[in-house]
């Protein structure tokens, strides 16, 4: 069972469940237009299922709506920045914003903030660098229950830790590159779980550290209390970058790093480290546009490989997905859409 929905109505029916939750109308409906572009970019694990999650870390008093990010250090081309625990759709976007500026101004900006309620996608924030013709970098930790285990590891010791790498290319849509460091993002496995599916082999590991299809292992407690985990891309590499995200993301943000055992809360925070560099005070704008153009050209003359069409470059899938769900909408199943429902009852809201 699911259901197929128009991205403005529920863009609506999202804000009104924030809005009941605490936030300003302005917030909410920012808030919302996040979490339904990621739907439409094919990132429902970023999408408005986090709606229930969010509603609940509120009531636990760990997210805290209308908050603002707060200036902690500003020495021009650097800034340490605490998001207060505010939606990561609003004060990471104020991070960047302020990032932006001072790029544009001094050439680079390291932009460090610490303490934001779950930021969503990240590469929404690549985008809004490139958009202004910056070269971006987030290295991004977790703070909630450890749900991916260290590689030669048999349990979960750390979040999904993205990194995401935003370039502008001339004449062209830009290279976006954002990645969870696990197989798969956390979210992606509780999509499978409601809708009944098993994963591909290599992604999970069980309650015991055996390998496992259940998606189910990370998502709700197995008959031990206890939970699985998932496993990092690229083995051992994969492994090493998480570990360079937790620590460029949460210890040198100030943030925070995950060394306790699992609670049950809901809150999910985040650490994120940002740098920005503008190619034109870099001064080699000219032959950035020339060499960048040139070689994702080149890649686009291989003939394509068996089952591919063409090849493609980082940021394409999502536009072509934002492209054909605005048109066709956004596929929800009836446990996410059961789960927001539920959601807008707890904050007093009948979602239709």
């Amino acid at each position: 069972m699911s259901k197929t929905l128009d991205p403005g109505n529920l863009r609506t029916q999202v804000a009104r469940i924030l809005a009941a939750a605490g936030s300003s109308p302005a917030e909410a409906e920012q808030v919302a237009a996040n979490l339904v572009l990621a739907n439409l970019s094919g990132h429902d694990s970023h999408g408005v299922g986090m709606l229930p999650r969010y509603v609940d870390a509120v009531a636990e008093g760990g997210l805290v709506p209308n908050a603002a990010v707060k200036v902690i250090l500003d020495t021009g081309a650097l800034l340490s920045l605490d998001g207060q625990h505010g939606y990561g759709q609003i004060v990471g976007v104020q991070a960047m914003e302020l990032g932006i500026a001072r790029a544009r101004q001094h050439g680079s900006c390291i932009v460090s903030l610490a303490s934001a309620h779950h930021l969503g996608r990240i590469g929404h924030f690549a985008e809004m660098a490139v958009a202004q013709g910056l070269v971006a970098m987030h290295f991004v930790n977790v703070l909630s229950r450890p749900v991916v285990a260290p590689w030669g590891g048999g349990d979960g010791r750390f979040g999904t830790n993205p990194c995401c790498i935003g370039v502008p290319l001339a004449g062209a849509e830009p290279f976006i590159l954002d990645f969870a460091t696990s197989r798969v993002a956390q979210g992606k496995m509780r999509v499978a779980y409601n809708k009944g599916e098993r994963v591909p082999p290599g992604h999970l590991i069980d309650e015991h550290g055996a390998p496992t299809d259940d998606p189910g292992v990370v998502v709700v407690p197995q008959s031990n209390g206890l939970f699985g985990a998932l496993m990092t891309f690229g083995e051992h590499k994969g492994y090493g970058m998480a570990v360079a995200c937790e620590l460029l993301g949460g210890a040198l943000t100030g943030s925070g790093t995950w060394h306790r055992p699992a609670d049950t809360a809901r809150t999910v925070l985040n650490g994120m480290l940002v740098v920005l560099i503008d190619p034109v005070k870099l001064g080699t704008q000219a032959s950035f546009e020339q060499e960048a153009t040139a070689f994702v050209d080149w890649l686009r003359q291989s003939p394509p490989g068996a089952g591919f069409e063409a090849v493609q470059v980082a940021g394409e899938p999502e536009r072509k997905a934002r492209a054909a769900r605005e048109r066709e909408g956004i596929w929800l199943d009836d446990a996410t859409w059961g789960e927001i429902v539920e959601a807008g009852r707890k904050v007093g809201v009948a979602v239709a």
